[in-house]
């Protein structure tokens, strides 16, 4: 197991919909300021919490999302090595 950070979700579409809702909420608490003012920044922290901090991060967990179970890394004698998965039919 990586000492790393791991960003990515369980499945797919659960990682695209956290995206839909994230971005979602931080666009709509700067677009929607005109029509109903300062309220409509309660959409931020729902944006964030969605994202879960920061847009990048979510857009790592993207491609963690990914590539899980498709790469695979391995290390021998201080060198890594990153290689596509055998996949069982």
């Amino acid at each position: 197991m990586s000492d790393q950070p791991d960003f990515a979700s369980a499945s797919l579409p659960r990682h695209l919909t956290r995206g839909v809702v994230g971005f979602g909420a931080l666009i709509g608490s700067i677009a929607l300021l005109p029509l109903i003012g300062v309220i409509s920044l309660l959409l931020l922290p729902v944006g964030l919490v969605a994202l879960r901090g920061c847009p990048m991060c979510w857009a790592i967990g993207l491609a963690q999302t990914l590539s899980r179970g498709r790469l695979r890394r391995s290390c021998d004698n201080g060198q890594c090595r990153l290689t596509v998965a055998k996949t069982a039919v």
